[in-house]
């Protein structure tokens, strides 16, 4: 059956998981899907997390092709540079070594892929558990960020959920490798780094979606996106201000306006942390102006045929 199915390279960067790295490594030999690799680099970790997956490997060396780098730190989105690059399937599920897949979600996502030739990449749901593994959430998207799922039955709800929301909580994304030819990989030196790289996927329409449950995404005190840390906070929405205005040329009109519309929010979510009053009221004005005129601009959202 594996010679039937395309190859699934799953890709996991590692970085001081050494608490949780065994799960995300049993998860994947676990999963059903019968045509997969493994890929792994320990992204220069300061415990021991490498020693951990060492083990991991040399126990399990025999039951899927298995290739383990360890080096020093170079950054996340590096990480999964070099992880594609080593990477031999048709299709890339980039995971993280704190979560794990559920499964059977390799095989839907690889057969939406199969079945939606224009699309590059299909993301599914999350659960959300903590750092025990008990579930907090059934669905990252929903009960984590609030995202309205309706939204990602068609191109033009896609394009307007990463754009002014982004809902994905955890690695949910399987990808058509060749879609990485088209976009480019992620942008080295970016923190947030998945948001840079779906708003390119939304603007050349190549995301689907699947209402399933495909990983797990578990919430802990490491969590990059939940940090309290108020001057890490501004670094990250300074970031992700920058990739608004500069990924805003991609789109046409009005969803150009609406990623416009989007910077200014986020430069009012700073200004709001910095307790600078006079710029976060010029960037709210800004944000409402824009985001009415672009909702004048926007259709009605109706699923798309082949777009789920």
């Amino acid at each position: 059956m594996a010679d039937e199915m395309p190859l699934v390279s799953v890709l996991i960067p590692a970085f001081n998981h050494e608490r949780f790295v065994q799960r995300c490594l049993d998860s994947v030999l676990e999963d059903p899907y019968p045509a997969k690799e493994l890929i792994i680099i320990d992204d220069g970790s300061t415990d021991a997390t490498a020693e951990r997956i060492a083990d991991w490997v040399a126990t399990h060396c025999m039951d899927l092709p298995i290739e383990y780098v360890r080096r020093e730190n170079r950054g996340i989105a590096a990480t999964l540079n070099e992880l594609v690059a080593r990477a031999s399937g048709e299709f890339l599920r980039p995971g993280a070594s704190d979560d794990y897949l559920l499964p059977g979600g390799l095989d839907a996502q690889v057969r939406y892929l199969l079945a939606h030739p224009g699309k590059g990449v299909v993301l599914g749901d999350s659960i959300v558990v903590d750092q025990d593994g008990r579930k907090i959430h059934d669905s990252g998207m929903c009960d984590l960020h609030g995202a309205d799922k309706k939204l990602y039955r068609s191109d033009d709800g896609i394009r307007r959920a990463v754009i002014g929301q982004w809902a994905i909580g955890g690695p949910v994304a399987l990808i058509r490798k060749s879609a990485l030819d088209i976009v480019e990989r992620w942008s080295e030196g970016l923190r947030i780094e998945d948001w840079d790289l779906f708003l390119r996927l939304a603007a050349q329409d190549a995301l689907g979606f699947i209402d399933a449950g495909v990983c797990a995404y578990r919430i802990h005190g490491g969590n990059l996106s939940k940090t309290r840390h108020t001057a890490t906070r501004v670094a990250n929405l300074a970031e992700s201000r920058q990739v608004a205005l500069r990924r805003a040329c991609l789109f046409d009109e009005p969803y150009r306006t609406l990623l416009l519309a989007q910077s200014h929010r986020i430069g009012a979510k700073i200004s709001f942390l910095q307790r600078r009053l006079w710029p976060l009221a010029l960037h709210m004005l800004a944000y409402l102006a824009l985001l009415v005129l672009a909702k004048l601009r926007l259709p009605s959202v109706h699923p798309a045929a082949g777009a789920t």
